[in-house]
């Protein structure tokens, strides 16, 4: 507690050193090197400037991962959205062999047998949201309309094309048969089919001839009252016509 003096000289720089040092012990979490201007390594601030560029790292890094992540989500979504705009505009087909029955307010004959034109009658009557074409048979020689007032399950039948309003005609295609499809000229032969018979006969009979390359059936009602096979010894370019299948074998 008593006062005390230094004995000699004193070098001011000196003494203010030792006096910075002696309240950095007492006052400060790490010692404060004067002559070097550096912290210590343990937890001091100069390690904390070292991290400080791998936290901007770190940081730009997680910044990039959100910013691609946000782009990715958003692809996804106009994908999503792509689609369903592109299977929402898509036409829909009407149904080759199935019926629908029930839900009949009007039936009308068709002429032209093709249910293409059936499927245009609905579309211009406001009360129509189905329809079904029947093709002409022993109880009806012509093709038949039908309009629906509701949508009925469909039923698997070869008697009729059906379809709800605003559909499209898109007849099957097999390859081995070709559906609405004639190949006129060329024939060396034709005959009736037997009732029930149906295109696979005339297939089998072309299949059975060296010189048949090709066929074509047509249904009841379109040449005749009966079924007709066309057998042809040449391959003619198929043409769009309802009522009529036909194939090339060889």
């Amino acid at each position: 507690g008593q006062p005390f003096a230094l004995s000699g000289p004193v070098d001011p720089a000196l003494h203010a050193e030792d006096t910075g040092a002696v309240f950095q012990n007492q006052y400060s979490p790490a010692p404060f090197i004067g002559r070097t201007g550096s912290w210590r390594s343990n937890g001091s601030p100069q390690d904390a400037g070292n991290d400080r560029p791998q936290n901007a790292a770190n940081s730009n890094r997680l910044k990039a991962s959100r910013m691609w992540g946000g782009r990715l989500l958003l692809a996804c979504l106009g994908t999503l959205v792509l689609f369903a705009v592109m299977t929402g505009s898509l036409p829909a087909c009407a149904q080759a062999n199935f019926d629908r029955p029930g839900g009949d307010y009007m039936s009308s004959p068709l002429p032209s047998g093709d249910p293409a034109d059936c499927a245009l009658v609905c579309e211009r009557d406001r009360r129509c949201r189905a329809w079904s074409f029947n093709y002409p048979n022993d109880i009806s020689h012509a093709a038949l309309c039908w309009l629906k007032n509701s949508v009925p399950a469909r039923v698997a039948d070869d008697c009729c094309v059906s379809g709800v309003r605003g559909a499209g005609v898109v007849e099957p295609r097999n390859g081995a048969v070709e559906t609405s499809i004639d190949r006129a000229g060329g024939d060396f032969r034709s005959f009736e089919l037997k009732r029930g018979d149906g295109d696979e006969v005339c297939k089998a009979a072309c299949a059975g001839d060296n010189k048949c390359r090709a066929w074509t059936y047509a249904r009841p009602g379109y040449v005749g009252r009966d079924a007709h096979c066309f057998l042809k010894k040449e391959i003619k370019p198929p043409r769009r016509k309802p009522g009529f299948t036909s194939g090339v074998v060889r």
